[in-house]
């Protein structure tokens, strides 16, 4: 008497069930909707918060996120800075936290496991990419980039941006424009890859503080430097000043 084959997904329906939970943000942010719709995704972007909440709630230690491209191979200059400052920051107590992803992301979670520390991935769900990076201790997937940004702030007391695109900017512009406007405690922020940056910090001077639109003192909120070294320490000192002001930062 033969068995009941166990039915399986097709690659086709896979693609439809990945495609319905990565539309979910877009369809949220499409426009005007009935109030039933909106309630439902309250909901559920609530219910993204509260599983976040609940990932990090047991962290032990100060952690540092670190931004970048996912573009970016092993062997290109940037992945290996940043793979070298994961395994720093790790030596140095803190967690590292990345996007989960590859290119930088993957570097620096994977300078941090081969040091022995603690390597989180806060990942987005998304068609064609990302998969979580081989080198995570724990990591959590999020359907909304708006609540995958706020875990990536909410539970660090210091960040590094390294060259990246789009997504890169909107998160070290975001996170700058959180410590400008004291919504964030004024953690330390560092620019790795200084070749790439200074050519922001060109449009900074030229630009922005030449109508007025930033202070002079906005491009201090951003330490630029390529020494690993020099990084741990600007974190390390900044984080430290931060808690003896009184902020909460494990």
């Amino acid at each position: 008497m033969g068995s009941k084959a166990t039915p399986s997904l097709s690659h086709t329906s896979v693609s439809h069930l990945l495609s319905e939970i990565t539309e979910t943000e877009k369809r949220f942010l499409s426009g005007k909707h009935e109030r039933r719709d909106d309630v439902e995704s309250a909901v559920r972007i609530f219910l993204e918060f509260l599983r976040g909440f609940e990932f990090f709630a047991d962290l032990d230690r100060p952690c540092v996120t670190v931004f970048g491209s996912a573009r970016f191979q092993p062997g290109h200059r940037y992945y290996e800075m940043a793979r070298e400052l994961g395994s720093k920051l790790a030596n140095a107590g803190f967690a590292v936290m990345t996007g989960g992803g590859p290119g930088i992301m993957e570097a620096a979670n994977r300078g941090a496991r081969e040091a022995g520390g603690l390597s989180l991935g806060c990942n987005i769900i998304l068609p064609m990419e990302q998969k979580e990076n081989p080198y995570l201790d724990r990591f959590i997937e999020m359907e909304h980039f708006f609540v995958r940004k706020v875990m990536l702030v909410k539970y660090s007391c210091g960040f590094v941006v390294m060259p990246g695109g789009f997504g890169t900017l909107d998160e070290a512009f975001e996170t700058l424009t959180l410590v400008q406007c004291n919504k964030l405690e004024k953690f330390p922020i560092v620019a790795m890859g200084t070749d790439f940056w200074d050519q922001m910090r060109t449009f900074g001077r030229g630009a922005l503080m030449a109508e007025k639109t930033i202070s002079p003192e906005d491009l201090d909120l951003l330490y630029g430097t390529d020494s690993t070294d020099k990084a741990v320490a600007y974190l390390r000192n900044g984080a430290g000043r931060v808690a003896k002001a009184g902020a909460h930062i494990d």
